[in-house]
């Protein structure tokens, strides 16, 4: 328990020293980078706007809460896909594993990607376009690990990088993420969690693309080749505090969660929501979820969040082997989400999961 108190104490140091440099406002807003930080391709979590805090596990758990990385039977194999803002035809990626090492601890690697479709190549003298096109690269990619103490606390750390360029520019950073979950309960039915995310240093364009033509300052009658130097900017740091209760009926036969979940942003207006799952013995699940930021619908105000609202999804999972409380673990499942947004035609998820 030494480990566990003197890493919930970092967990709450780093924090503090985050908040008191980056103390998160609304008159942030915008100045971070690295938005894809914030996107999420698991279809599962995405049902409840990614409020899955106290009891995420898996693969999806690198992007949620890693603590829970470490609750799978053995292995997990996972896709997500996703329409983000149905109508501007960016599409998401995901691509994720994770494996039990030991008997409490666990290691998982995670990719995702933003895919914005062929851009058209606009010039000062073809505004109407050259005839080509170009399409950015944005991706991130994790490695995590978890480990469960006594089955009660896990607790886990993951470092991701960070890339976005296109032909000629290019910006690369470091991100780190830190949580805690605990379990506890008869039944093991009340589980809370915090999350410490996007924590790193400060990232810059830089590359060809910034370099222009000009006339020499001196009138030589020649051009020189000036380099614009980009401002760097700051990652989206965020801390999530979620807890939520499992109430089991005829035996666990049905399972009824209600959660609620905090998010406080450093670039941006808190966030808390709630939501509500139902599972028949973890082969059919829906759920349901709402979440509000603190500031939204205020008179005059053009950067309301674009997710404060409704959001929905279902799995269907099929069990790859006899049906048996220890056989449960493995199984197939598919997984969809729709988000509601105040711009565009929503979110849409879908996914895949394999688990053995």
């Amino acid at each position: 328990m030494n480990k566990i108190t003197t890493l919930l104490f970092a967990v709450a140091l780093v924090w503090g020293v985050t908040e008191s440099a980056f103390a998160g406002n609304p008159d942030r807003q915008g100045e971070a980078g690295a938005a894809q930080l914030l996107l999420n391709p698991w279809a599962e979590s995405a049902g409840l706007h990614s409020m899955t805090t106290s009891f995420v596990s898996g693969v999806e758990a690198m992007r949620i809460n890693v603590a829970g990385l470490s609750r799978i039977n053995k292995t997990e194999v996972q896709i997500g896909h996703g329409r983000y803002l149905e109508g501007t035809d960016i599409l998401l990626n995901g691509l994720g594993v994770s494996q039990k090492v030991g008997e409490s601890g666990a290691i998982g690697i995670s990719l995702m990607s933003v895919d914005f479709g062929d851009i058209p190549v606009t010039t000062t003298d073809q505004p109407g376009g050259t005839g080509s096109t170009f399409s950015p690269s944005f991706f991130n990619l994790g490695i995590g690990y978890a480990h469960t103490f006594e089955n009660k606390i896990s607790v886990g750390v993951l470092f991701r990088g960070v890339s976005e360029s296109i032909a000629d520019v290019n910006a690369f950073g470091f991100a780190l993420d830190a949580g805690v979950q605990y379990v506890t309960g008869e039944n093991d039915n009340f589980k809370f969690g915090i999350a410490l995310r996007n924590i790193g240093g400060r990232m810059q364009y830089g590359g060809e693309g910034l370099t222009t033509q000009g006339p020499s300052p001196n009138n030589g009658g020649y051009e020189l080749t000036f380099n614009q130097r980009a401002a760097d900017f700051e990652l989206p740091s965020m801390l999530n505090i979620g807890l939520s209760y499992d109430f089991l009926i005829t035996g666990g036969t049905h399972r009824i969660t209600v959660l609620g979940n905090f998010t406080s942003n450093s670039f941006s207006q808190d966030q808390v929501g709630g939501g509500i799952e139902y599972s028949l013995k973890d082969f059919f699940m829906v759920r349901g979820g709402y979440r509000y930021e603190f500031g939204a619908g205020d008179a005059d105000t053009f950067d309301d969040p674009i997710y404060t609202g409704l959001s929905a999804g279902a799995t269907i999972a099929v069990p790859l082997g006899k049906d048996t409380p220890e056989s449960r673990a493995s199984r197939f499942a598919i997984d969809y989400a729709y988000r509601t947004t105040r711009v565009w035609n929503g979110t849409h998820n879908i996914g895949v999961r394999i688990s053995i």
